[in-house]
């Protein structure tokens, strides 16, 4: 598996990173064998998907003309700023933020800016950005939850 913050193969056209996505840290710490029922991932750009979310409704990302949504005349397009919204409203995070980061200061200023904003202040490791919680440490809270996708206080 790809390490997060340092590979930029974990982040997605559309913004995603990938490295603080539930399936993909889910996968990483194998929480099925842990006792949490969660979907496993590997991630967009290594399972060979361009984006999860876009890519069947995106004729350049279907046929991978563009690296990121950014690179595309219409950015950002009316599919994308749905999916941002609902990840703002929801996960702490702008798909279209992410991206303009990436294309105005690089993909290696945006990991570094990521590692600040996911890391964990217990342990240092990675917090998800799908609910909060940190699968290395935080793994009992996660067990104990009814909704596995949400922040505290938003369930």
């Amino acid at each position: 598996m790809d390490e997060p913050f340092t590979n930029p193969s974990l982040i997605a056209p559309c913004g995603m990173d990938c490295g603080v996505c539930s399936g993909y840290l889910a996968k990483v710490h194998d929480v099925k064998a842990k006792g949490v029922s969660m979907t496993y991932c590997t991630g967009c750009r290594p399972r060979g998907k361009m984006c999860a979310f876009l890519k069947k409704r995106c004729e350049l990302l279907a046929n991978e003309k563009v690296r990121y949504c950014f690179e595309c005349d219409t950015f950002p397009c009316e599919n994308l700023k749905r999916l941002d919204r609902r990840y703002r409203t929801h996960y702490h995070m702008s798909f279209i933020r992410n991206l303009e980061r990436i294309r105005d200061d690089g993909i290696d200023a945006f990991l570094a800016r990521e590692r600040e904003k996911w890391k964990c202040p217990d342990c240092g490791s990675v917090i998800c950005c799908h609910n909060g919680i940190c699968f290395d440490c935080g793994l009992d809270r996660l067990k104990d939850r009814k909704k596995l996708y949400r922040w505290d206080g938003d369930e």
